[in-house]
């Protein structure tokens, strides 16, 4: 449950980024997204969406008696949301785009991480 929980954060987090980029052809449109419904705050809602998904992973890792690379995964994982976040400029697609896409090392960081963790059990 966990796992999956840690999911669903991940998901508001980086669909919320990626719905910043046309947030205004949504407004015209009538279209709700998590962009227009926070707005100029949306940076604390990406924060808890971040430390949910991570917390939410140490929790796995705990359960599931996961090594040291996993923690390690997890610290760059946190690193990554960190830089995500403080850098995201909310009004500038392009931006939003660049953080959206380097998602993808994200996910290879947390997969390489629970390979890795997997493979000294």
């Amino acid at each position: 449950m966990t796992l999956y929980f840690s999911g669903i954060s991940w998901t508001l987090l980086y669909d919320t980024i990626y719905a910043h980029q046309d947030k205004a052809d949504d407004s015209i449109i009538g279209l709700k997204s998590t962009a227009l419904k926070f707005g100029d705050n949306t940076k604390p809602y990406l924060s808890l969406f971040g430390s949910s998904m991570i917390t939410s992973l140490a929790i796995t890792g705990l359960m599931t008696d996961q090594t040291w690379p996993y923690y390690v995964g997890l610290l760059l994982t946190s690193c990554h949301i960190g830089w995500q976040i403080g850098t995201l400029d909310i009004n500038n697609p392009a931006d939003c785009w660049k953080k959206f896409s380097t998602n993808r090392y994200l996910g290879l960081i947390l997969f390489m991480s629970i390979v890795a963790s997997n493979l000294l059990k």
